[in-house]
């Protein structure tokens, strides 16, 4: 078969497979239990001051 031919039984083979569900995963939700926490280490003014003289320099 030369390239570029049209392959009628590939095209069904592909059109099968894309119609298929794959309904073997596991459908319920994962519950994780614990806490975040955000410990930026600044203040919020000594961030603002850093943001001010980045944006100045």
């Amino acid at each position: 078969m030369s390239m570029g031919a049209y392959d009628e039984e590939e095209h069904e083979r592909r059109e099968r497979k894309n119609s298929e569900v794959d309904a073997d995963f596991d459908d319920e939700r994962t519950n994780y239990h614990g806490k975040v926490e955000y410990d930026s280490g600044e203040s919020a003014e000594d961030l603002l001051d850093q943001f001010k003289e980045i944006n100045e320099g």
